[in-house]
């Protein structure tokens, strides 16, 4: 029988994603280099000024580590950017996203509440502290409709609950897909953990789309990279 092909350890994983990455944005690198080499300066000062062989050595590595972990977790952001940037515009590209790094406080799904069939636009919905968040995947006028519609029924599910609307797209006024989470998670918090799960359970009375998600990205497959650090 012939063996299995050994997977990548996590430390190859991570090579070669930061190999993409610093091809794809080579300031990333540059980044990346810089602060390790400043991490690793500061150690160097510090040992020297508090005095003493075993000091200079401790604070140098203590410095070394520090650089290489801010080295990776900087690697880390802009290996997500790009991934963002290369599925963003596609069909599903929301659904990937919210289907990776969501907190524990939302509550959310990586398939949409409501789809225009002709125009490939979805509307996704997100529950949380700052009320309901409903993600427009598009710019057209039928996507602010089939917006003002899902708006309609949360308001008639949960009245008072505030709703906001967003819209992910390239253009004046819309938001970037690798800043959706960043913007969500902005917005002011209006309710209690457990105002979140009624909230959630009455929305999730409502269903999803009737229509299976348009062709394109499948959300359960090609999803946004979970941070590594």
């Amino acid at each position: 029988m012939a063996k299995k092909d050994k997977k990548p350890g996590r430390l190859a994983q991570l090579w070669r994603v930061y190999k993409v990455t610093a091809k794809n944005d080579p300031s990333s690198a540059w980044l990346a280099v810089l602060a390790l080499l400043l991490a690793l300066g500061a150690g160097i000062v510090i040992g020297l000024l508090v005095g003493g062989p075993f000091s200079i050595v401790l604070w140098s590595l203590s410095g070394l580590m520090s650089g290489i972990l801010i080295a990776m977790i900087i690697m880390s952001k802009r290996a997500e950017k790009n991934a963002y940037l290369q599925i963003e515009g596609q069909a599903g590209a929301v659904g990937a996203v919210l289907d990776s790094q969501i907190r524990r406080s939302w509550r959310t799904s990586s398939m949409p509440v409501a789809i225009n069939p002709k125009s490939r636009e979805a509307v996704y919905r997100m529950v949380g502290p700052a009320g309901v968040v409903l993600i427009g995947e598009g710019s057209s006028a039928r996507l602010t409709q089939l917006l003002q519609d899902e708006a309609r029924k949360v308001q008639r599910m949960a009245p008072g609950v505030t709703v906001h609307q967003l819209k992910v797209n390239t253009e004046a006024g819309g938001v970037r897909l690798f800043e959706l989470l960043k913007k969500v998670y902005k917005l002011k918090k209006t309710l209690r953990r457990a105002e979140v799960t009624v909230v959630g359970n009455r929305l999730d009375a409502i269903g999803g789309a009737s229509m299976p998600i348009p062709k394109g990205i499948d959300p359960m497959k090609a999803r946004a990279p979970k941070r590594k650090v």
